[in-house]
This record gives structure tokens, sequence and C-alpha cells, in this order.
């Protein structure tokens, strides 16, 4: 190919129009395809590219927080979404939060106004792989684009609704409190965390009468039998847990030589055992709520969670079985995703997704070798989790310090996260030199 190849971009949210910028900067020519306003969603209200529906927060700007680091390894990358971010911000305190329309329209004007990009209003729903393409159509794609990438991926590697339940960093757990074992063997492939029958009981309470978050009108068939939260299911009677996801059958306790009443299991999220899934913990409790309940688990009263229990409409790609660490298809590299249909969570984390993408689909398009951003940085380390086959269940991620390669010898988490995030900055400093030269 040359230069004079066009790269396709579906979808016109945080990813797509990061993608395109970084396409376009790259020296390629690209086609923006948007269906909205000709085309809405059910949460969307403007035609606007980049438009912000959830929230108007892009979290907080510390350094020692994980979301904080990826914002600033975006600046540094040249990041559009940054650059209009901090353009249209607003007072947060220590967080970035930004006038939604502002936001907008300066993303809008800037996709608009570069040579290199056509914006095309209308909705794409073929995947056409003799061209380079991204698709980046977000977790409201339309059923018709849906039911394309199902069929391209394969049906089994295409998840439409995100019931996911909370994860935790290992180092963070008390592991006086807690023990290994599976059922029925000596393997330690998970933690457990007993239960006495009070423990239980006043555990059981609490999720019954916790406060829980409101289902949007397209999220309500989300619920359904195969994947009911856990406190609709404590509801449903006082042993309903103990004879499903906390149930102790074939576990014993070698401290105590005995099965305890109950067990919250955690299983490992990647071989390194740096995350922890909480087993069968699907729920839809507000996130002050889970952090009071879950913290009253014995193992887990000072755990750090990374991620906090969700239930919303989402679609994403089993993206380890599909993609490489450039969002690239590993059966065909003419095809890159970004954004959250990728699994990953959140604006800065899909700017990110799109950032990358961009560059290297461009790359791709002019037989250039493509970029690996460095395993020590959030957005590398954000690209290795995605790719990475080891993870098992695989469900959508915020960026955290649990995906990047950790240092033991500094106890203090705020210290420790600073030394993370200040190694990072450097190799990402020397890996864009390395790039310009």
């Amino acid at each position: 190919m040359d230069s004079s190849d066009r790269i396709y971009i579906y979808g016109g949210g945080l990813a797509g129009c990061e993608a395109a910028w970084q396409a376009a900067a790259n020296g390629v020519k690209v086609c923006l395809y948007e269906m909205r306003p000709v085309k809405l969603t059910p949460a969307h209200k403007t035609g606007d590219l980049a438009e912000l529906v959830c929230s108007n927060s892009f979290r907080s700007q510390k350094l020692e927080n994980a979301a904080g680091l990826l914002k600033k390894e975006l600046e540094m990358s040249g990041s559009l979404i940054m650059e209009c971010a901090n353009k249209s911000r607003v007072a947060a305190g220590g967080a970035l939060a930004v006038d939604r329309h502002k936001f907008s329209r300066y993303v809008t004007e800037a996709i608009n106004s570069n040579p290199n990009i056509q914006v095309i209003r209308e909705e794409v729903n073929d995947i056409d792989c003799q061209k380079v393409q991204i698709i980046a159509t977000g977790p409201l794609t339309s059923e018709s684009m849906a039911e394309k990438i199902r069929s391209f991926t394969g049906a089994q590697h295409l998840y439409f609704y995100d019931a996911a339940a909370p994860i935790v960093v290992g180092q963070s757990l008390d592991f006086d409190k807690v023990f290994l074992g599976s059922r029925y063997s000596e393997g330690g492939d998970y933690i457990n965390c007993p239960m006495t029958e009070d423990q239980y009981n006043k555990f059981v309470d609490e999720l019954v009468k916790a406060e829980r978050v409101p289902l949007k009108e397209f999220e309500k068939e989300v619920v359904f039998e195969g994947c009911l939260p856990i406190e609709v299911m404590a509801k449903r009677g006082r042993d309903t847990l103990r004879f499903g996801p906390l149930k102790p059958v074939g576990l014993v306790d070698k401290k105590t030589g005995k099965q305890p009443y109950a067990v919250v299991q955690l299983r490992k999220e990647n071989d390194k055992g740096t995350l922890f899934n909480m087993v069968g913990f699907q729920t839809n409790l507000k996130w002050p709520e889970q952090k009071r309940i879950f913290r009253m688990i014995p193992g887990l009263g000072n755990a750090e969670f990374v991620r906090w229990g969700v239930m919303h409409r989402n679609t994403y790609i089993n993206s380890p079985q599909i993609l490489n660490s450039y969002f690239q298809v590993r059966k065909s590299p003419n095809v890159f995703f970004a954004g959250q249909i990728t699994g990953v969570e959140g604006y800065i984390e899909s700017a990110a997704s799109g950032l990358i993408a961009g560059i290297n689909a461009a790359r791709y398009a002019l037989n250039k070798e493509l970029l690996e951003f460095p395993e020590e940085t959030a957005m590398g380390a954000l690209a290795l989790y995605i790719s990475d086959s080891s993870v098992r269940r695989f469900q959508p991620m915020n960026i955290n310090f649990g995906l990047l390669p950790g240092i033991d010898r500094i106890k203090n988490k705020k210290q420790r996260n600073l030394f993370i995030a200040r190694r990072a900055l450097e190799r990402l400093r020397e890996f864009l030199r390395d790039e310009a030269q």
C-alpha cells in the first residue's frame, strides 16, 4: 500500500475521533463514518462527534491515580481528546471535568477542519477486509453492525451485556484471614474468604437493604436468570447465596480443619496474580454500597478495588482471543478495533485505544513497522490487558495500577503508585524520543 490509500474508521466517538486524528497526523487520508444524527442511539442526544453520554468527568488528575497517569501519557503523545478536554475544562477540584457541549464542539471542529479527514454521516453495517479499517462503534453499536461483528469474530466472541464482578488487587488482601484451595482438590487456584454463620447473615442483611443503580429503559433486559445480581439472589432467600456462589462444599479451611459456613471465592484475573475477580459477584449496587458491604467479607477489609461491579448495556468483543497489542485483528491484519467495544472502560481509556489503533492502522497502510507501547506505561499495559490470552473470562476494565508491572519493595500505596507513574512517564519519554529519530 502507499500513502494514497485511505483508512476507514467506523464510529465518531472519542476512540474513533482520536484514531482519525492520529492516522491523519501520520500522513494518510481518513474516512470517518458516524451514523448520528441520521440514526441516533438510545443514549445519544446530538449529532456531535465525541458526545459525552454518562458523565462530564475524565476522573482524577493526580499522578498517583492511574487515570491521572493515563491522561498525562495521552497529553505527551499528542492526543486530540486531551487537547479538547483541557480547552473545555470546568472547575472540579482534583479531577478533570469538562463542559460537555464545548468539548464535543471542539472535537467536531478539529476533525472537520483537518484536510486529511472526511466525515461521512451514514451508518456502516459491513466489514470489508480488503480495506484498512478501524471499528470503533462503541458500546451501543447498531444491531446490524453488531451482527456483522458477530459473524466476523465468531458468535462466541461477542457479548451484548456487561454484567461484571468487582476486581481487587491481590497485594491488598489480608492473607491471615483467607486460605488457598479448590473444591475437592489440593490445588490453590482460588483464594477463599471463609464466613461464619453470623458473618454470613449480617452480609446477607446488608445486601438485601442496599441501594441499587436504576437501570435505563434500554438496559433492563440485562438482568436474566443466568446472570442474576448477587443482591437479587440474596432477596430470594436466606440460604440462596450459600447454595449458590458462596457455597462452601468441598472446601476445607486448613487453619480450622473444617468446612466454613459460607465462602467467597476470588479467582485470578491474570497469570501474574496481581488482580483477582470476585466469583459470582455481578451486581447493580451503587459503588459506595459495594465498598461498604464487600469490605465486610473476611480478608477484604482493606482491599483495593480496581473496578466495581457493573451491570449495563454494552457491546464488546472477547479481545484477548481476537486482538494483538496493536488493537489489530490477528486473523485479519487489515482490521483494527478501538474504544469500548474492545473491552476498555471509560472515556480516557477509549481515547488511548483510539490513539494506539490510529497510529498503527496508519503505519500498516504505509507498510511501516507497528508500534507497541512499553508495558511499563499505562497505554502499554492497557493494550497488553486486552490482548493477553491468559486473561480469564474477559470483562471491560478501567486503567489501574494492577495492570502495570508492580514494585514490591515500596509498601506505602501512594508512594508505590507515584514510583510506577514516574517510571511510566520516563519510559514513555524514551519511547517517543526513539520513535521521533
